[in-house]
């Protein structure tokens, strides 16, 4: 995302704003590095998985001044309609990359998302043994994966070079001294794109107030990958390919060593 934006958050925050909808709010702060949820961060002098030649095209703002540039760019890249619906302007590297760190864990602190929470509740259909997501649920989030696979890949990794710098200072900031940002955004994306692919009705549970998955294996994966799994199979594939996309880009930016 940046200066005119990165956009790669249109893919990333799309999974996750959806799980806004039917999981517990307010989760507090992404847990330290040295916690098992937390995979360690290549240490700096082996260098980057995943190295990254920034571009900037004149002088960086300060992390905590960079909001305006980048939220000038977002609305060049998607319309200042876009942007007051969808995303929350304020501290927008930060939330991205915390976000971002987040998505392949059992839950995270959904006050940093930079992405609203999609429109309307959450639907579901039938009874005790025949309950499940509804598919009409689907629909809900149909204006922002349209928005997501609107977004230009290839410009979008662009810009994220050109302010990629902010997005490592956010990310040591988050307590990752030793680690890489981009490594972890690549290893995210993959994470993401291991969601398993489910057809038909998911069945749900509400063993207490809120709804679960009733198969045990979806219930013990990720806040991101339930995310996908919740939004409907349609939106979770074409949010896939993208994420493909982005992924691609992405390597293929990097500098030849």
């Amino acid at each position: 995302m940046l200066a005119r934006i990165l956009a790669i958050a249109a893919a990333l925050a799309a999974i996750g704003a959806a799980t806004w909808y039917f999981w517990p709010r307010d989760l507090p702060p992404p847990p330290p590095p040295s916690q098992a949820a937390a995979p360690a961060a290549p240490p700096k002098a082996e260098g980057p998985l995943h190295p990254v030649e920034a571009v900037p095209e004149q002088p960086l703002p300060p992390l905590k001044e960079s909001d305006p540039a980048l939220l000038e760019g977002l609305a060049r890249l998607l319309g200042s309609a876009a942007l007051q619906k969808f995303f929350d302007l304020e501290g927008i590297v930060f939330d991205i990359v915390a976000t971002v760190d987040n998505l392949p864990r059992e839950s995270y602190a959904t006050r940093m998302s930079p992405v609203k929470p999609i429109a309307g509740a959450f639907q579901a259909s039938g009874y005790e043994a025949t309950l499940a997501i509804a598919p009409a649920n689907a629909a809900r989030y149909a204006a922002f994966v349209q928005m997501a696979e609107a977004v230009n890949s290839a410009q979008a990794v662009a810009m994220y070079r050109r302010f990629y710098p902010l997005f490592q200072q956010a990310y040591v900031e988050l307590g990752y001294p030793n680690g890489y940002f981009n490594d972890r955004l690549v290893e995210v994306i993959d994470h993401l794109l291991a969601t398993p692919d489910v057809q038909g009705p998911i069945p749900l549970t509400v063993p207490h107030v809120l709804y679960e998955f009733a198969d045990p294996e979806l219930e013990q994966r990720s806040s991101g990958q339930k995310a996908l799994l919740r939004m409907g199979r349609d939106n979770a594939l074409r949010l896939k390919a993208k994420l493909r996309e982005l992924r691609g880009e992405l390597l293929a930016a990097e500098p030849r060593r």
